[in-house]
């Protein structure tokens, strides 16, 4: 790994992230500008290998839309030039290329795609779309299918499961338990006096055991509980204010800003306690190593953790004596440390108990999750032909009704409709010049029985956006290309990083409104 060259992204992903790109095999089924250009950022950050699928030749109108090929290339095989050019831009990238049509490897060679990590499928019609859906979720390949058609655009990530341990959330609150410390934290806590005469001392008293301190003071005045009602926070707030000797002392003011820290509930988050409880969290001897690691954090939740998850052991920056905070480190890391431990162990009896290599998972894998255990992602995806075939009727028509969403789901309804007018009259709608107005009257027709077959009887869409679609020619603008390829290299990475959250849903953008949306279906 070249930490000169991938330094950028090293800050995001790390090292472990850059590992998962640059051993990653990733396939593109056509090699238009949507698909081109998705490609061109994998290729750039490092991917391990590429193999490109497209049995086109590249055509004058190519020049327009793709940078990946220029006049040179005119008559030439498209997947190869395309190739080419990738490769020009990191050597260290292995490029391949198949002069194939990409419906016709689905239907002849499913076999072939096993060998990828991942496929991005693009342009692709429905039809398609559903069988290599089928075949790469038998192979546990990942999918995302990626189009852009005219000014508009989708992306869908399909893979039966994905298991997120560093989902780098944007914002969550600090593991410091100032409503739940444990017995070393309570004893160096004990020993500071709040009351010290010494001014300077007293300003640099870390908020942490101010708070530790006031909140145990006021426990033991309200029956052991927090604060819990607006009027009970505000008076715990007021009671922390009391403590300042000086309107200069910024640590007692940060206290009052983290006081929310005491009022967050204890334990584990429900989205945790729901991962817990997974059916996959009874471990086999085929479970993940993910599961087996859930499995042993429902342990120890249960027991050592005494409902909470293995402490984080890092700090933030507050005002401190450099004494106190060296200190205080010592203490959340040695705790850590330990919960690290524990966990290893129970790792090992359960991988033990299932048959399994007791030291399979490594040391650093199960740090790892224990430093994350509070913001684990589990995300499942629907089958393409699922939703195809039996979409949420509600949410369609939530969507078409509301003035917010009416573009989004139109465009759906219309990238699917385009799908069937295809394989009715073997063009696309407004492809050809000529015949517009039929064309526009038979995709009217063909999106209102498509609503119809989905179940919305009655729900029609605008004549204006039944008329872009006409007009766009399934043409691929290079700027909405550039785009919508931007976003599905950006699910890529998440998928093959196991960082950050990839989308849950079909992505639409919406070139004529300037809209991204989401839709659940």
């Amino acid at each position: 790994m070249s930490k000169t060259k991938y330094d950028r992204q090293l800050r995001i992903w790390g090292e472990v992230g850059q590992a998962a790109l640059e051993e990653a095999s990733i396939c593109l089924l056509n090699c238009g500008p949507t698909g081109s250009e998705a490609l061109k950022n994998l290729v750039l950050g490092g991917v391990g290998s590429i193999t490109i699928v497209d049995g086109s030749k590249v055509q004058l109108g190519d020049l327009g839309n793709n940078f990946m090929v220029d006049e040179r290339s005119v008559g030439q095989s498209k997947a190869k030039s395309t190739c080419a050019f990738l490769q020009e831009l990191n050597d260290s990238v292995n490029a391949k290329f198949i002069e194939e049509s990409p419906d016709t490897l689905i239907m002849t060679n499913p076999s072939f795609f096993s060998q990828f990590t991942l496929v991005i499928a693009t342009q692709l019609v429905e039809d398609s779309m559903v069988k290599l859906d089928r075949i790469c979720r038998e192979a546990d390949v990942k999918v995302v299918f990626v189009r852009s058609y005219g000014l508009a655009g989708l992306v869908r990530v399909s893979v039966k499961e994905h298991t997120i341990i560093d989902s780098k959330p944007d914002h969550f609150l600090d593991d410091l338990r100032l409503n739940n410390p444990w017995p070393e934290l309570k004893s160096f806590v004990e020993n500071i006096d709040l009351n010290v005469s010494d001014h300077v001392a007293h300003k640099y008293i870390p908020y942490v055991v101010i708070l530790v301190k006031m909140a145990d003071e006021w426990t033991k005045s309200h029956n052991g509980n927090l604060p819990s009602t607006r009027e009970e926070k505000k008076e715990f707030k007021d009671f922390v204010k009391s403590k300042m000797v000086s309107i200069d002392e910024d640590n007692y003011k940060e206290a009052i800003e983290a006081a929310f820290k005491v009022f967050a509930p204890r334990g584990i988050s429900s989205e945790i306690q729901q991962i817990c409880n997974d059916s996959c969290a009874e471990p086999s001897s085929s479970s993940s190593d993910f599961w087996v690691m859930v499995a042993a954090l429902k342990e120890f939740v249960s027991n050592e953790g005494e409902g909470e998850a293995p402490l984080e052991g890092s700090i933030p920056d507050m005002t401190s004596s450099t004494e106190h905070y060296i200190n205080l480190q010592k203490i959340y890391l040695a705790k850590a440390d330990a919960d690290v431990l524990v966990m290893e162990k129970r790792v090992k009896n359960i991988l033990k108990r299932i048959g399994r290599d007791p030291s399979s998972i490594s040391k650093p894998t199960i740090k790892s999750f224990c430093k994350n255990a509070r913001k684990l992602k589990v995300c499942r995806y629907r089958m393409v032909e699922d939703e195809f075939s039996n979409p949420s009727v509600t949410e369609i028509q939530k969507c078409l009704a509301d003035e917010d969403y009416s573009g989004a789901m139109g465009f759906y309804v219309l990238l699917r409709a385009v799908d069937r007018f295809t394989a009715n009259y073997n063009k696309f709608p407004g492809q050809f010049d000529g015949g517009m107005d039929e064309d526009i009257s038979r995709l009217k027709t063909t999106a209102l029985s498509l609503l119809a077959d989905l179940g919305c009887n009655g729900s029609v869409l605008p004549d204006d956006l039944i008329n872009e679609m006409c007009r766009f020619g399934a043409s691929e603008l290079h700027v909405v290309a550039a785009f919508v390829g931007g976003i599905a290299s950006q699910e890529v990475i998440k998928l093959v990083t196991k960082q950050f959250v990839p989308m849950l849903g079909t992505y639409i953008f919406n070139g004529i409104d300037h809209k991204s949306q989401l839709l659940t279906l």
